[in-house]
């Protein structure tokens, strides 16, 4: 940990740092397990040179989440994005799952997006793992979908020459159906909008908790698809849920729909690998 970041976290918390240790497992920044004066332990992580605003709108995205008093996630304690830049937050001990582990993660996720959004979008953009993610409001679904979602990656992607021409003018197709093919109507959930297995942990008591959120308030089945995109939920999480906030019909023929946004995120962050990934879903849309 560097003597200026040391310094500014003294200055922001009000209390002496005792000690750093260097963590793992994270892509885009690095992190610390750092033990304060009195008593506490909190995790920090920081990036030399970050995307603008790419902690605070973190930091907002928490504490939107915690407004529903839905589900646990971690309390912000510092954020500057200014040098040097960083994100300080309580610390998560993982205890052994709880029995009901899964069970409650479902009805905890029903009560998060019931708790609902203002709009389709959100006040503000933020980020989806480093690509930045504009959140400018639609009178409806669909239309925010296409503009605020699957046309500004897909364009990203296309400039970057990693999807032709002929991948995009399907996608043109889909974007004229999107009004019959997105679902029944619904008012905007609010979501946690990166929910993948990485971003679901385990607190002290065994209970789920929630971190790195992309927010926004959108259709709950886009959160429920990306789940389903890279595994790590079992069956009994999406029943639990189903228990509770049951989904309109046709639901698990639009799971493919709400994989395209988060599947051309993973083509514009990691490369043509995951291209033909878009292409069977897209096949599935149209």
């Amino acid at each position: 940990m560097s003597p200026e970041l040391r310094a500014s976290l003294q200055r922001r918390l009000g209390v002496e740092v005792r000690a750093a240790k260097r963590l793992g497992g994270g892509d885009i920044n690095e992190a610390f397990e750092v033990s304060l004066e009195d008593g506490r332990d909190i995790f920090v992580k920081t990036h030399p040179s970050p995307p603008p605003n790419m902690f605070g709108a973190e930091a907002r995205g928490l504490v939107w989440l915690d407004r529903a008093e839905a589900i646990r996630v971690p309390k912000v304690l510092a954020v500057s994005d200014e040098e040097p830049a960083y994100l300080a937050l309580e610390l998560l001990i993982a205890a052994r799952r709880r029995p009901d582990f899964d069970e409650e993660l479902g009805r905890s996720l029903a009560a998060l997006h019931a708790f609902g959004a203002p709009t389709f979008g959100l006040d503000h953009d933020n980020y989806i793992g480093r690509l930045p993610q504009s959140n400018a409001t639609a009178a409806d679904w669909p239309s925010f979908y296409w503009q605020s979602r699957l046309e500004p990656q897909l364009r990203l992607a296309c400039d970057r020459g990693l999807i032709d021409g002929s991948c995009r003018a399907r996608f043109e197709a889909l974007s004229s159906a999107l009004a019959e093919r997105a679902g029944p109507a619904e008012p905007p959930s609010r979501l946690h909008g990166d929910l993948w297995g990485g971003n679901l942990h385990v607190d002290e008591l065994g209970r789920p908790c929630l971190i790195d959120p992309a927010v926004y308030g959108g259709h709950r089945e886009v959160d429920l698809a990306m789940m389903r995109l890279f595994g790590g939920f079992g069956e009994r999480v999406f029943a639990a849920y189903e228990e509770v906030s049951p989904l309109a019909p046709g639901a698990d023929e639009r799971v493919p729909l709400y994989q395209l946004y988060p599947l051309l995120v993973h083509v514009n962050l990691f490369g043509g690998s995951y291209v033909g990934a878009v292409e069977r879903a897209l096949a599935a849309c149209v």
